[in-house]
Order: structure tokens, then C-alpha cells, then sequence
């Protein structure tokens, strides 16, 4: 069996809708814990638990200055996870290709048969 450790890791991250979410509000700016919690109208353990998750991921980055711990996007990026997406899209690409084949085959044989 192969094992993708990291990309089980970045699609659980990526899995749930808050992260998406925090992930796309962090692409305009940074933000504190507190800021992405009120955003999203959840409760401080559950926002640094998304966060937690996300920053094992290595999809963001946090830095605790005083009180406050800010949240930036990480330096982790998609290009793994994207190869192995794309190379399922070759193999049904290449299904539906042979499909197509098939189906303008029996038109053609449809057409002189009948």
C-alpha cells in the first residue's frame, strides 16, 4: 500500500470549509486568532484548533507577540497535491477519450448498418 503522509495530512487540512475559509481570509492579510474567531463566529479553542490543524500542514504560520498570536499563510504550497490531482485527471481523461471512441464507433457502424 503507498502511503502519502503529507498529502493526508494537507487534504484533512484542507477538508473542512472553516480552514478553506481562514485560508482565504489570510491571503488578503494576516490575522490574530481572536480576528479569525469573530470572522467566522466561533469560539477561541475551536478557531486555534482550525488553526492547529492548518499549521501542521504547514499552511500557516503563527507567531505569539505578547497576548496576540497572529496568523500568516505558511511557505507549504500546493504543488504535491496538485501532481497527484493531475494524475488522476490524465487517467479519466484518457477513460472518457477511450469512451469517446467507443461511442463514434457505434454511430459510424450505426450509420452503416442501418
Amino acid at each position: 500500500m503507498v502511503q502519502h503522509t503529507h498529502l493526508d495530512t494537507a487534504f484533512a487540512a484542507l477538508s473542512d470549509a472553516t480552514r478553506r475559509g481562514v485560508l482565504e481570509q489570510l491571503g488578503r492579510s494576516d490575522a490574530s486568532i481572536t480576528e479569525l474567531a469573530d470572522r467566522f463566529h466561533m469560539t477561541l479553542t475551536g478557531m486555534k484548533k482550525h488553526v492547529s490543524v492548518l499549521e501542521h500542514a504547514g499552511f500557516v504560520t503563527t507567531q505569539k507577540i505578547g497576548r496576540v498570536r497572529t496568523c500568516r499563510l505558511g511557505l507549504r504550497r500546493l504543488e504535491e497535491e496538485a501532481a497527484w490531482i493531475e494524475s488522476y485527471r490524465q487517467v479519466w481523461a484518457a477513460r472518457f477519450d477511450a469512451l469517446d471512441e467507443v461511442v463514434e464507433h457505434l454511430k459510424r457502424k450505426e450509420k452503416t448498418d442501418g
